[in-house]
């Protein structure tokens, strides 16, 4: 045997080469173990709510009510705008969600059918005016 193998072969081992997992072991104990200051490392985790948004639509839905309540859908619109809005008070994101679809719904539909009844109503009067000189004769 050369001279470093016998280095490892000692009395304390026993005449038998030293285990080398158990050393390996060790290493990664000491290495992992507590930490070597006096301050103690502490982790805080706070779980957070997360906040859902639940847009409820209201003032488009009074907007609808004053300007383009068309078949009272904007007064409708707004009733459940208002629903859509308690429900989110209460935590009900769920309800608040299916009020506010519904409102949603309500306002676009108050407001095409608005939109729509004023460009009729401009065509009709375009109409009427053109044609006036004809219906005098």
């Amino acid at each position: 045997m050369n001279h470093t193998s016998q280095a490892f072969m000692n009395a304390a081992t026993g005449g038998q080469p030293p285990n080398y997992e158990r050393i390996k072991e060790e290493y990664e104990v000491s290495e992992l173990g507590a930490p070597h200051g006096s301050t103690s490392v502490r982790t805080t985790v706070i779980n957070m709510p997360r906040e859902v948004s639940v847009p409820d639509h209201v003032v488009w839905s009074l907007f609808n009510t004053l300007f383009m309540n068309f078949c009272c859908l904007g007064f409708i619109a707004y009733a459940y705008s208002v629903k859509s809005r308690d429900r989110k008070m209460v935590g009900d994101m769920t309800g608040a969600q299916a009020y506010a679809s519904t409102a949603k719904c309500l306002n676009i539909s108050s407001l095409v059918l608005s939109i729509l009844m004023v460009v009729i109503t401009i065509v009709t009067v375009v109409i009427i005016v053109l044609n006036a000189p004809r219906l005098q004769t």
